[in-house]
């Protein structure tokens, strides 16, 4: 079994308050992994620690054989490790084959020459185009950013994220503000991407989460509670009652 992507013994204080204590786990190449739990588990924050936005206090971080625990974030991204945030940024006025052939000009050093016509990226359009026909939004590739739907932003969003090429894709509540009906369609997308690629991702929503994940991390108060397949997760007593019982939602 080839790891993506591990984590060894990490710390991350803030003062007193602990956000991260001895957290250990390992990601196989291919895996869809979700991480769960109640509001101010430190989610994010362990996102934050893994893409180098936060310097850790102690342990270890690796993306496949490589520690990169110390390297600054721009460096973790030319090595695989690219996250999407819970809120998009995208340029409203662009189209998504635009927005998307920049990001692939920028990958390969062509982007200080945009200056000239889009139509002469020829390599870099088809490849743009490769990927949003990977995430079925191809067919909206004209239209202007700001006239998509939601979830269409958020596809268009990973989209800028898998022309950077990754080993890795780290998402953020890829769903969050995307209509509960459309979420599932969402996750199907994600999921039918090569399994070359290894996706780790936070989701509140349990429904998509045990339909999705192929392993699950539950965290609680900066600590990783259990780990383990969805069916081991959802047969821990310890979820059942400290989750879904009493906070009535992960």
């Amino acid at each position: 079994m080839t790891i993506a992507l591990s984590a060894k013994g990490l710390e991350k204080r803030f003062g007193s308050l602990v956000v991260a204590g001895d957290i250990n786990f390992e990601v196989p190449v291919g895996q869809r992994c979700a991480l769960i739990g109640p509001n101010g588990a430190g989610k994010t924050t362990l996102i934050n620690l893994l893409t180098g936005l936060l310097p850790l206090d102690g342990g270890e971080i690796r993306l496949g054989e490589v520690d990169i625990t110390r390297a600054p974030p721009q460096h973790r991204v030319r090595g695989g490790l690219v996250r999407t945030f819970q809120i998009n940024s995208l340029f409203p006025r662009l189209t998504p084959l635009e927005a998307v052939t920049m990001a692939v000009c920028e990958r390969t050093g062509e982007a200080r020459d945009f200056v000239r016509r889009l139509a002469t990226h020829e390599a870099a359009i088809e490849e743009a185009h490769d990927i949003l026909k990977s995430l079925r939004i191809s067919h909206v590739c004209y239209r202007e950013t700001r006239e998509l739907a939601y979830g269409q932003q958020r596809l268009l969003e990973i989209a800028l994220a898998l022309a950077t090429k990754p080993r890795v894709l780290l998402l953020d509540e890829p769903a969050a503000g995307v209509p509960k009906d459309e979420s599932g369609e969402l996750f199907n997308v994600i999921d039918g991407l090569s399994r070359d690629l290894t996706i780790f991702f936070i989701e509140h929503d349990m429904n998509v989460v045990f339909r999705f994940a192929s392993r699950i991390l539950v965290m609680v108060g900066g600590r990783l509670l259990l780990e383990g397949t969805p069916r081991e997760i959802a047969a821990d007593p310890r979820v059942r009652e400290v989750y879904l019982g009493k906070a009535g939602h992960v």
